[in-house]
């Protein structure tokens, strides 16, 4: 008889969080600093010199905060990893015994937990435990250059939608065209990502899309409110 396979979204944790991670924060930093230069009433060459400078920087520090903090967790997985090892070649009867007592706690009688922690140690001893003690498998294993990679691609793509809508806007008397541009794409940006996001997780999307749109909007709101208020102030 085949095995039965379910769909599940769990294996995709490690990449999706740092994809959508990297694209929030691209689309949001970028357009508040757009938008929060532009509502002091700067050039477009400025402007635009800012959202480059700010998408550069921005997917740069993204790659390797990611890089640097998924290989902080891998570190500590490996180290759990090497002590589980060493336990199973050293300490067998102890290992088998915390076994035992992870499905007695489950809910097995001593009996039948001592023979499926017997069964399944001899199947793979080293898989079983790191799955029953650290919750621990292959699927979730920390991939620091994946989440690297996946934060800085996505947070370079986010981040250069709201760029592209000041780009294509010319030099004017006022910088409202290039606000309210910025401000549009960014929006249909954050609810495209939200959406996206709660499919690709397998939820509801109604809450993600809110909470994307609204967190991003209050942010871009607040930054230009800061830009209008220190560009009167320094005008």
């Amino acid at each position: 008889m085949a095995p039965h396979k379910e769909r599940h979204f769990s294996h995709r944790t490690g990449w999706l969080r740092a994809t959508v991670l990297g694209a929030n924060d691209g689309i949001v930093s970028v357009a508040a600093l757009i938008l929060g230069i532009a509502a002091a009433d700067s050039s477009r060459s400025v402007v635009l010199t800012a959202g480059i400078a700010g998408l550069s920087a921005g997917a740069l520090s993204m790659g390797l905060g990611e890089y640097i903090s998924v290989s902080s967790q891998r570190d500590t997985e490996q180290a759990d990893i090497a002590k589980e090892k060493w336990e199973l070649e050293n300490v067998p009867e102890r290992e088998l015994a915390e076994l035992t007592a992870i499905y007695q706690a489950k809910g097995l009688n001593h009996t039948l937990a001592r023979e499926v922690a017997v069964e399944l140690t001899q199947h793979d001893a080293l898989g079983t435990h790191l799955i029953e003690e650290l919750g621990i498998t292959e699927s979730t294993l920390a991939r620091p250059f994946q989440a690297a990679f996946s934060s800085m691609a996505s947070f370079s793509i986010g981040a250069s939608l709201p760029l592209l809508a000041a780009a294509v806007m010319p030099d004017s008397d006022t910088s409202a065209p290039r606000i309210i541009a910025t401000l549009v794409v960014s929006v249909i940006a954050l609810f495209i990502l939200g959406l996206t996001g709660a499919v690709l997780g397998g939820a509801k999307p109604a809450r993600p899309m809110a909470r994307v749109v609204l967190g991003g909007t209050a942010a871009m709101g607040i930054t230009m409110l800061i830009g209008k208020l220190f560009g009167t102030a320094v005008g």
